[in-house]
């Protein structure tokens, strides 16, 4: 099983009323739940980890992952409000606004970590669940507690208006990547972390701090792949794009799901893998993405409608 650690909230999406009024429509989201609904509905085995509200709104949350045939046992229930996350779109551009004091993922501390099953073979983390704590502090517990043991992967998703702590958060996201396989970045979020320059020779930066492989995407252009010894790249499907909400995030399920179907999600086959492999990843990844941005929020594809 692939588990997704990290944040499961309500997108408030902006719509209009039948009066014509502006209004927001809720929708299960959040960066790291985005990538266990992606996986479910790729066909990969996955699983969420995260802290669940009982509220109406958790409700949901659970219901939606159950709807995708993702594995929620491990999730943390708690009577806690649950994270709304209000969603402004420019030219299909999303920023957001957030709610996420005191909530159930929020308040999420090392100690409420339950044992992890032996049939889960690779960790994933991001999103904002890394900038604020106790739940930053928790995941980065889970992930040095588990990265020996299990492929791990990370897409700190960076969103700057909600980082409070800019010094403490590139420190966590420091650690975390030097423990993780996969690191999997924006173009924008490569150069806020690296600064200015060349996207490969910024990726082989972070090479160099530990992982064994790093995603790159660079948006309506394509994606890319680096390892010690290759440079891959693949275009991006030509779409109309509605928005981008979610996209990123159907990119790190292909990703994974790819690695799955290529029996490479444990550590050595991981750090052995080809070309071809990498290819798959960029092209699954890429693939998914773009029925993603062709419909409104974060819906990705089932698998029957990439054959």
């Amino acid at each position: 099983m692939i588990l997704s650690c990290g944040e499961a909230l309500i997108d408030m999406l902006p719509r209009v009323s039948t009066e014509g009024e502006p209004a927001f429509a809720p929708h299960a989201g959040g960066a790291v739940f985005n990538t266990a609904i992606a996986l479910g509905r790729l066909g990969a085995p996955a699983g969420f980890l995260s802290g669940i509200s009982t509220d109406m709104f958790g409700e949901v949350l659970i219901e939606t992952l159950a709807a995708s045939g993702v594995n929620a046992d491990l999730a943390i229930r708690s009577d806690r409000p649950t994270t709304l996350a209000f969603v402004k779109l420019v030219d299909g551009h999303a920023s957001y606004a957030f709610y996420d004091e005191n909530t159930a993922g929020r308040m999420l501390v090392p100690d409420d970590l339950p044992d992890i099953p032996r049939n889960v073979q690779a960790l994933f983390f991001g999103g904002i669940s890394l900038p604020v704590d106790p739940c930053g502090g928790a995941y980065e517990a889970l992930l040095i507690r588990e990265a020996a043991l299990r492929v791990t992967m990370i897409d700190p998703n960076i969103r700057p208006g909600f980082i409070r702590d800019e010094t403490a958060y590139r420190a966590r996201l420091g650690r975390m990547m030097a423990l993780c396989d996969i690191v999997k970045v924006s173009d924008e979020d490569l150069r806020w972390l690296e600064g200015p320059g060349e996207i490969e020779l910024l990726a082989r930066q972070l090479l160099v701090r530990g992982p064994k492989v790093v995603f790159v995407t660079e948006g309506a252009k394509g994606a890319h792949a680096f390892t010690a010894d290759l440079s891959l790249f693949e275009p991006a499907r030509k779409v109309t794009v509605v928005d981008t909400v979610g996209a990123g995030d159907t990119f790190n399920a292909g990703v994974l799901a790819a690695l799955d179907l290529a029996g490479a999600l444990d550590k050595t086959a991981l750090a052995a893998a080809d070309a071809p492999i990498l290819q798959a990843c960029l092209q699954l990844g890429v693939a998914s993405a773009a029925i993603t941005v062709s419909r409104a929020g974060a819906n990705p594809p089932w698998a029957k409608e990439l054959e």
